[in-house]
Formats: C-alpha cells, structure tokens, sequence
C-alpha cells in the first residue's frame, strides 16, 4: 500500500514536471516570436496609434528621417543603413518593399561564402561613400567570414553650423581637466551669447542648451559643476540619468534664456560599436542566436540568423556658424556689464544632439578627454 502511494506521487512529480516544461517551452516560443519584432518601449517612445500598428512606427520613423535629410538644411547628416545578406537566401519581396519604402534602403546580396573579404570591402566602400568619406573601415579585417550571413550596417555623419558662431580669434591654448590630478592642452573655444542654461542643484549640473543655425537641432550639454572623486566626474551622472529626467532636465519652459559666458573644447568624435551585445539588451537575443532566430517575415529560409550589427558615428564640433552671430555679439556687448552665467566646460561632460521638433536624440556622447 506504501508502495503504491509512493508511486503515485512519484506520476503526479512528473506530470506536474513535465506540464512544467511545457509551460516553459510554450514561452520560450512565444519569446522567440516576439524577440525580432519591434521591442515594446520602442513603440511606447515613437506613440503608435495601436500597439500592433508596426506600419504606423516605420512610417514616423520615414517621416522623421526625410526632415532631417532635407537638401537645404543647414547642416549636414548623412544616414547610411543597410542589410547585407548571404546571397544563396531568399528574401520576401514583400521585405524588401518595405525596407525601401520606409527607409529608402534596399539589401545588398554579397557571397560571405566563397567571397568574404571581397564583400567586406564592398560594405566598406558603400558606408564611405554614403558619408562623403567621413567614416571608412567599418568592418575590420576578419569581421565577417564564411560563417556570415547577415549583416547590419549603420553609419552616420554630423556636422552642424552653430546658430551662433564662435570667433576663430577667441579660441586660445587651454587645460582640459581629466580628472582631479591631471590635465591636457585643448583648443578651447568661448564665445557670450543669450544661450538657454539651468542649474540642478539636487545632482550638482549644469545643463546648456546651444542651438544649430535655424534651430531645428540643438546640442545639449550637462556638465557636473566640478570633478568630486577620483574618475572622471562623469559615473555619478551616467548613474543618475534616466531618459525621464533628461526630459525634464531639458524642458524649454524650464531653462533661461539669458546672457551666458560659454567654454567648449573643438573637438572631434569617431565612435565604432559593435552592436550585438546592445541589441541583445534591447531585447533582441534571438535574432543573433542560430536555434531560436525567427526571420520568416523576411525570409522563406527559416535558418537565417543576424550574425553582425556595427555602428559607427562621426561628431565634429568646432568654431563654424553663421552671419547671423554678428547681431549676438552687438548684444553681447551691449550687456558686458551684467553678470554673466558662466559655462565652462574644461572638464568632462556628455552631450546630446536632439532633433527639438521630436525630442528625439540623434547622437550622444561623453567628451572625457583631448586627442
């Protein structure tokens, strides 16, 4: 009698293990299916109409794009994204009217099988040539192979005039600090101007607002107000900062428009990432993962697998700007005598490119230290 309860148990462990297992199982799928769609914040930042409109986020997505690449901006932004696949697979027109439709994009069919570094060179010359130049060798010697079968290439080169102009004759030789102890020569530039400008005492900032000629960008900078511990200055701010309080931090209603004294270092920026492990965190696993991908909405050939996603940026900041700078400095002077809010970044600070029509940020970054 024993014996038979202890080997009823012993059925209903198992049955409970393995119903388990399939519960297990059943949201491994689910997660599967889901990992290479559009991650939920991502449709909660771009305010879908539906939760399952995915149309309605790539036609924002098309539509912000096309403002920012107008012809006659007065700055420059060149955007170049690309899918290049493993040229025996198939892909669904229906993909690749999409890609081209919204992002103006087509897929590159190369042979990483037989061809590898003969493709490399083919992505490479393509990215440089879609930015002028700017951004070359994004895919380094080895990084694709015959293993490859997808890759995902994004390149993008900013170079914006100032709404108002630093004057060449005012950059002087200057220390930038690194950290507590040590500095380095940097060419710094000043210029005093009406610029928006907080202070956030509560995390010991200050934030600028600089905007581009015809304000459609602008650079946003936070600066902690000096270097307290032994790194950059910089980790307790990165710790502290969430998309939510950078809303916050930078509403216009917010800042002061008033005369700031402004130093910043002529700078330039070349940033390569490798996108894997980012994406991964955004929630993307599966895409990179050869047993739980799910591609089929661009492929027929359900093995296809992301194996590469590279982006490299380009930033450069220096005195260039417009006439129109010539009605700040008569004001400038006009006010010499006021008190001046001072802005002197001569120690690390991060800084933003935001589109201000869309709140969306372009580019960011964390400026630590001189070439």
């Amino acid at each position: 009698m024993q014996m038979e309860q202890e080997l009823t148990q012993m059925r209903t462990g198992l049955q409970s293990a393995y119903r388990s297992q399939m519960q297990t199982r059943m949201q491994l799928r689910m997660q599967t299916r889901q990992a290479t769609k559009i991650p939920p914040y991502l449709r909660k930042c771009l305010k879908p109409q539906s939760e399952d409109d995915e149309e309605n986020i790539h036609a924002k997505v098309s539509q912000l794009m096309n403002e920012l690449n107008k012809e006659d901006a007065p700055y420059k932004l060149n955007v170049a994204s690309r899918l290049y696949g493993e040229k025996t697979f198939k892909f669904l027109k229906d993909f690749l009217g999409d890609i081209e439709k919204y992002y103006g994009a087509e897929l590159g069919s190369v042979d990483f099988k037989t061809k590898a570094e003969e493709a490399r060179v083919t992505i490479n010359g393509w990215v440089e040539e879609k930015t002028q130049g700017n951004i070359k060798d994004i895919l380094t010697e080895g990084m694709v192979d015959d293993s490859t079968r997808l890759v995902l290439v994004n390149a993008i080169f900013f170079k914006g005039l100032w709404r108002y102009k630093f004057k060449m004759e005012f950059t002087e030789d200057d220390q930038f600090r690194i950290n507590k102890n040590d500095t380095k020569p940097v060419k710094m530039m000043r210029q005093r101007t009406r610029l928006p400008h907080r202070d956030i005492p509560e995390n010991k900032i200050k934030v600028l607002e600089m905007p581009y000629k015809n304000e459609d960008l602008s650079m946003i900078i936070l600066l902690p107000n000096d270097i307290e511990d032994d790194t950059t200055g910089l980790e307790k701010l990165e710790k502290d900062l969430t998309p939510e309080k950078f809303v916050d931090w930078t509403q216009p209603e917010m800042m002061i428009l008033d005369e700031v004294d402004v130093k910043l270092p002529r700078f330039k920026m070349e940033e390569k990432y490798e996108l894997n492990v980012v994406l991964k965190e955004m929630g993307m696993p599966d895409a990179f993962d050869t047993s739980r991908s799910d591609f089929i909405r661009m492929s027929p050939v359900n093995n296809l697998v992301l194996s590469e996603a590279v982006h490299k940026a380009y930033v450069a900041v220096d005195e260039e700007g417009t006439e129109a700078a010539a009605a700040t400095a008569a004001v400038v002077s006009e006010r010499s005598s006021l008190i001046l809010y001072n802005f002197f970044a001569d120690h690390p600070f991060l800084f933003f490119i935001r589109h201000n029509h869309s709140k969306i940020v372009l580019f960011s970054g964390r400026y630590c230290s001189p070439e």
